[in-house]
C-alpha cells in the first residue's frame, strides 16, 4: 500500500519557540489517522503546514510522493488536500443541495455550471454525498436554518464534493451532542478507504469509535504511535496527556 501523506522532519519555529519539532510520519492511502495531544501540543500548527496556511521552517510534506512543501494554499488544495476547520463555513443563503452543487462544479465557471445544468454523473454524486452526510430529508432547506451538527455535516459534504485525496479534519465534533458525535463517527468511517483522513480530536469516546492508528504529539514532538490499546497503555502518553484513566 502506498503512502498518501508523508511528513519528513516537519518543523515550525516562531522566533525561539518551536511549535512543531521534527515530526516524521507516513499515512497510508485510505488510512484514517487520529492526531492526539493536549492543547498546545502542535496539532493544528501541523495541519496548518500541511495545508499551506503557514510555512514550515524545515522538513517536507509529500502527497503520494509529490513534494508540496510550502506551496500556496490553493495549489495544495488543487493537489488533492482538503481541510475542514473547527468553525464551519457554508453558503448560508443556499440550500443544502445548492451548497454541494457549488462545491461539485469543476473549474471556475460555477454559475455557468449551475445555470446550464450538471452532468448526470455529477448529479448522482451530489445525491450520494447528501445521503452520506445524512441530510437527504433537508436537502431543500436553506443552510442558515440547519442545526449546528447539520451545518458541520454540510461542510464535510462540501469538502467531499471536491474529491480531495487527503482530508484534514480539525475537531469535527466540536460543540456536538452525543447523538451528533456518534453520527459524525459513522460518516467519517464511511469516508475511510475512498479518502485518506487525518483527524484532530479531543473527545476520547469519538477517538475510540474511529481510530485505526493514533499519533500522539507532546510539546511539538511525536511521543507515541499505535492502536488505541497501545496508546492508552503507553506510560509516556499517560503521563503527558491521558492521565491515569487512559482513553475513556
Amino acid at each position: 500500500m502506498s503512502d498518501a501523506l508523508t511528513l519528513d522532519g516537519l518543523t515550525a519555529r516562531f522566533g525561539a519557540f518551536v511549535a512543531v519539532d521534527d515530526v516524521t510520519m507516513s499515512i497510508a492511502d485510505g488510512e484514517l489517522r487520529v492526531l492526539l495531544g493536549a492543547n498546545g501540543a502542535g496539532k493544528t500548527t501541523l495541519m496548518d503546514m500541511i495545508s499551506g496556511r503557514i510555512p514550515c521552517t524545515q522538513g517536507h510534506v509529500r502527497v503520494f510522493g509529490r513534494d508540496i512543501t510550502n506551496w500556496q494554499e490553493h495549489k495544495i488544495a488543487a493537489a488533492g488536500v482538503g481541510r475542514k476547520f473547527q468553525i464551519p463555513s457554508v453558503f448560508r443563503n443556499l440550500t443544502v443541495q445548492q451548497n454541494i452543487e457549488v462545491a461539485r462544479c469543476h473549474g471556475q465557471s460555477v454559475f455557468k455550471n449551475l445555470r446550464f445544468g450538471m452532468s448526470p454523473s455529477d448529479r448522482d454524486r451530489v445525491a450520494e454525498i447528501i445521503e452520506l452526510i445524512g441530510l437527504t430529508a433537508v436537502r431543500s432547506q436553506v443552510a442558515a436554518h440547519l442545526s449546528h451538527g447539520q451545518t458541520q455535516w454540510l461542510e464535510l459534504g462540501i469538502l467531499v464534493a471536491q474529491d480531495p485525496k487527503v482530508v484534514l479534519l480539525d475537531e469535527p465534533t466540536a460543540g456536538m451532542t452525543h447523538d451528533e458525535t456518534y453520527k459524525t463517527a459513522e460518516i467519517i468511517r464511511r469516508l475511510r478507504g475512498d479518502h485518506t483522513l487525518l483527524v484532530i480530536e479531543h473527545d476520547m469516546s469519538f477517538v475510540r469509535e474511529i481510530a485505526e492508528i493514533i499519533t500522539v504529539l507532546h510539546l511539538g514532538k511525536v511521543i507515541a504511535e499505535g492502536s488505541v490499546s497501545e496508546i492508552e497503555t503507553n506510560d509516556e502518553v499517560r503521563a503527558a496527556y491521558l492521565g491515569s484513566t487512559g482513553i475513556l
